[in-house]
């Protein structure tokens, strides 16, 4: 199998052993972004900046891939707090034209840096 690491310092580094995305067989597969200005290291305040800044950085993951948004086949979309569901979705539409990708949604109990996001995608080139 041939694979392609892909890193940008647009999305927040790897803090641990993994990378920011592969691609394989014509897909890219994104680790989980959380809500971390790649510039700063500051996470933003609230659920609906912290999806936008978390998809940012899958945007930006994309653009480092050669891909876009539109490649974009499936998301997981993991939230803290199931309540946040509505305002996740309308930061999300914002992300994405007419053709959303397959997507699951869930609540979990903890996220890294303790965020209320994480968002991780499968691309199709």
């Amino acid at each position: 199998m041939n694979k392609k690491i892909i890193t940008t310092d647009k999305a927040p580094a790897a803090i641990g052993p993994y990378s920011q995305a592969i691609e394989a067989g014509g897909f890219v597969f994104a680790s989980g972004q959380i809500p971390v200005d790649p510039a700063t290291g500051n996470i933003p305040e609230g659920i609906e900046a912290q999806a936008k800044q978390a998809l940012t950085n899958v945007r930006n993951l994309m653009e480092a891939s050669g891909l876009s948004m539109e490649n974009i086949v499936k998301t997981s979309v993991f939230i803290k707090d199931m309540n946040d569901f509505a305002k996740v979705n309308e930061v999300y539409a914002t992300f994405f034209d007419n053709d959303f990708p397959a997507r699951s949604c869930v609540e979990v109990a903890r996220l890294p840096k303790d965020v209320l996001i994480e968002v991780e995608v499968v691309a199709a080139r």
